[in-house]
């Protein structure tokens, strides 16, 4: 297997040959300044914000998002719809809209993950009052917690009406964990020394559109259509919408019941009880509502429980979605008893998942909080719900709810706890392969070509141009060319197995995955007879600011050195797989592949004869033609602009390209060891004829870092690994930015947008196995712990070969534990030692400080 420990860069301190080279401040002003009233060690568990700020209402509703896999809801305001302030998003896994926009002069066709109906939509107010808002002149006090063991968030509101009357609400919601289409909203409203009515409105809202992102105005943003709307019986409501070309029916049911609430501190026997109340049907396209008035009085709250059930018709052994729905709520339990069901699958994938530092208080809030996203993203996800890796979670419109290449920074997390689960989710893949062989043929290739972005049916869905909000205008837009998405599709089938031993996977899934990514980099590649190379053109790389030579925008680039040490990779990846299955039972693979001889040949000549060029002291080129770009003035342009993570944007608006400049937006080459560590990419470049001295390896990690804008949350993620063996303090340093990049909005108003899943499955990945130094190579769990000064002793479990294992790090000793079980006795190297180890064992491993 491919090294998955933190990239071995000799240790040498950096140089500084450029303006870019320090590790990007966090802004000044941020989201975390209001976690815990500015002071986030209060605990690790829980996020809380104090008050209620407009500016960064959008950026709360997305990190207090709730979500299960089949579906997420955003933190927004029950009372609220969608305006400046509050986007109350609700998502489902897997439902897309492609929709046509006329823009003037041009039209453009596009596909958008749906906002779904709103189900939150719980609104209320005091006698004659206006309905209220959080943004009324009369809240006195504005909390809200999110509770990431339980999965639960809680908001408490107290606030003086025209009146003078002071009440206190207190709502807590839910997504159930352990029922996929089932979520629950419970308020409670408590007067303070006064008596009167309060009408409620409990609401299904189907009259959305997708407005979370600026960037997207001018574009088609209805999604929905209206179905049926039905009083179900006298507590339950049901919408039906439907969207506009896909297809998709949703449906929604809503429960609303209303009981007499214990005051606090109280401790009444028995059930609580359910009033009674007349409510008024309120229908009307696209929505449906029950609204009734409550009567209040000092010391008697009343709690209204709103269950909700969703259901598509994409759903498996469902009649209608609208019939499975209004079934399932005739039998669903008490919120009271779905609570504990939800609790205790949480519960579980904490026992899996959880990193536990010492001493790093705020680190450890960040890292819960990404742990926590990472799973309510996708641990419900299974081969029934056929649902990729969305790049902005369940949480925001960003990116159009697209699959990207993120899912090599997210599998690693899943794999080492949870394999089931990147099976399901590499699943998503290969539903879409003959999509992807599909678009091979359209280009002229063989195999199989994946999209850059990729929604309903694996079709390309990469916009063709991007909006520049310092113009105003649309720039054209060429990252299809990013064909190395297929890479990583590869790198993850493999990885997955090395860390598995799957053969059944392989042979259902795995291999003809591998193998057609394969047929198609090696149908890329073009022959050089004189020189016996081989040369991949006219294909862009991780880093986006490059996408064709100067003058030549599009056109893509030739020898895209991540792209070509990657194919090596490939290809010989490519013959282990047909000698892995070689002589088992799977001859319907092959009859689907039909390999032809010479092919396996082929791979393996491509796969050490590609060409890279190199810079100076051994440093490889991004692409030809690098080596003649001139640098870039670094300082006079950050005096200007301050920060310049889209520069791409800045010179657009200029005239200019970062196609002109030595700049990246991104790792691109430094990608290769984050995949890999140095030695295996020596390897790698040795196969190929190159050399890769140590002292080159330095050389590149700072020739390259020097020149990042890192305008991609993803950037941190891979600065810190490459790091991490050579300077410990900057890695760290890499590190909390990426802890921080949705906690702390890095970017500076992009994760109102949707959380940035891949950077914070990244980042937690840098504890678990770049920390650790935890590799799968040769049937071997290697352990080479490299642990900052910052970070303190810190502990996690994994799931290796079906051993259940716990490891406890300090500076001084690794603890290895490996749980009671049936499994065989597993190879474990630390530190160059072999040992084997049996279930039930404990071994204490010294470290070198």
């Amino acid at each position: 297997m491919t090294a998955e420990g933190c990239a071995m860069v000799p240790t040498v301190r950096p140089s500084n040959t450029a303006e870019a080279s320090t590790v990007p401040r966090r802004p000044p002003s941020t989201v975390a300044d209001a976690v815990a009233g500015g002071d986030a060690a209060a605990d690790a568990w829980v996020l809380r914000f104090e008050g209620f700020d407009p500016a960064t209402e959008g950026v709360r509703e997305a990190l207090c998002a709730l979500g299960n896999g089949y579906w997420g809801t955003r933190g927004a305001a029950p009372e609220a719809s969608a305006d400046a302030v509050h986007y109350p998003g609700t998502y489902l896994a897997g439902v897309y809209n492609p929709v046509h926009t006329e823009l003037g002069n041009h039209s453009r066709d596009d596909e958008h993950m749906v906002n779904a109906p709103n189900w939150l939509a719980l609104s209320f107010r005091i006698g004659t009052a206006d309905w209220f808002r959080p943004e009324d002149p009369g809240v006195l006090d504005y909390r809200q917690e999110l509770d990431l063991r339980r999965g639960l968030l809680t908001r408490v509101i107290r606030f003086r009406d025209a009146d003078r009357h002071t009440t206190t609400v207190t709502s807590r919601r839910f997504v159930s964990q352990s029922d996929p289409h089932v979520a629950v909203l419970e308020t409670t409203f408590e007067a303070e020394g006064w008596s009167g009515p309060v009408t409620v409105r409990s609401a299904v809202d189907g009259r959305v559109a997708n407005r979370n992102v600026a960037a997207d105005a001018a574009l088609t943003n209805r999604h929905l259509m209206p179905r049926a709307r039905t009083e179900v019986d006298d507590r339950t409501v049901l919408l039906e919408m439907e969207t506009t070309v896909s297809g998709v029916h949703i449906a929604m049911a809503a429960r609303t019941r209303v009981f007499e609430a214990d005051p606090a501190g109280a401790d009444r026997p028995g059930p609580p009880r359910e009033i009674t109340l007349a409510r008024r049907f309120l229908s009307e396209p696209g929505s449906v509502a029950h609204e009734f008035e409550l009567h209040l009085e000092p010391g008697r709250p009343v709690r209204v429980e709103k269950t909700v059930i969703v259901g598509t018709s994409r759903d498996r052994a469902v009649v209608s979605a609208p019939f499975a729905v209004t079934a399932w709520m005739r039998r669903v339990a008490d919120p009271a008893d779905l609570l504990i069901a939800h609790e205790r699958e949480w519960r579980g994938l904490w026992d899996e998942f959880a990193v536990n530092l010492d001493d790093n208080e705020h680190q450890s809030l960040a890292l819960n909080l990404n742990t926590f996203h990472v799973l309510q993203t996708l641990a419900g996800v299974d081969a029934d719900l056929d649902a990729g890796v969305p790049a902005r979670g369940l949480t925001g419109e960003g990116y159009r709810g697209h699959v990207f290449w993120d899912e090599v920074f997210v599998y690693p997390v899943l794999t080492l706890r949870r394999p089931d689960l990147s099976r399901a989710l590499i699943g998503y893949r290969y539903r879409r392969l003959a999509e992807a062989r599909a678009a091979a043929t359209a280009a002229g290739l063989e195999g199989a070509m994946f999209p850059w972005q990729s929604g309903i049916d694996g079709r390309e869905v990469t916009p063709a141009e991007l909006f520049n909000p310092r113009t105003g205008e649309w720039m054209p837009d060429h990252s299809h060319n990013q064909r190395h998405v297929g890479l990583a599709v590869a790198y993850s089938v493999w990885t997955y197995y090395q860390a598995t031993g799957d053969v059944d996977f392989l042979i259902h899934q795995g291999a003809e995955l591998l193998l057609e990514v394969a047929r198609f980099f090696a149908a890329l590649a073009t022959y050089d007879e004189s020189a016996d190379r081989f040369d991949i053109t006219g294909v862009m790389g991780p880093d986006e600011f490059h996408d064709g030579a100067p003058g030549a925008p599009g056109t893509g680039l030739r020898n895209n050195t991540y792209t070509n040490v990657m194919t090596a990779w490939l290809m010989a990846r490519a013959v282990d797989m047909v000698a892995v299955l070689n002589g088992r039972s799977c001859r319907p693979l092959w009859n689907r592949l039909g390999l032809r001889p010479g092919e396996v040949d082929r791979w393996r000549h491509i796969g050490s004869r590609l060409r890279l060029s190199f810079l100076a002291g051994g440093v490889p080129s991004q692409f030809d033609g690098y080596e003649a770009l001139p640098e870039f003035d670094w300082a006079g342009y950050r005096a200007r602009y301050g920060d310049l993570g889209r520069l791409d944007l800045i010179l657009n608006a200029e005239g200019d390209s970062t196609n002109n400049y030595r700049v990246s937006k991104q790792a691109d080459v430094l990608m290769l060891l984050y995949l890999f560590s140095a030695e295996e990419l020596r390897r790698l470049l040795h196969g190929l004829g190159y050399p890769l001295p140590p002292e080159a390896v330095v050389a590149t990690v700072d020739f390259y870092g020097s020149r990042s804008t890192h305008g991609s949350t993803l950037s941190n993620v891979v600065h810190s690994w490459v790091e991490a063996r050579r300077d410990r303090e900057r890695s760290w340093q890499f590190l909390t930015r990426a802890l921080d990049s949705d906690l702390a909005d890095i970017q500076g108003g992009t994760t109102h947008e949707g959380i940035h899943l891949g950077a914070m499955a990244g980042s937690v990945d840098m504890m678990v196995r770049c920390y650790s130094g935890l590799e799968i190579r040769d049937d071997i769990l290697w352990l080479h712990p490299v642990l900052p000064a910052e970070l303190g002793a810190f502990s996690f479990s994994i799931n290796y070969r079906d051993h259940p294992i716990r490891l406890e790090l300090t500076s001084t000793n690794l603890r290895v534990t490996l749980s009671a079980g049936g499994a065989p006795p597993i190879r474990v190297r630390v530190e160059g030692q072999d040992a084997w180890l049996a279930p039930g064992q404990v071994r204490d491993f010294p470290l070198v400080p």
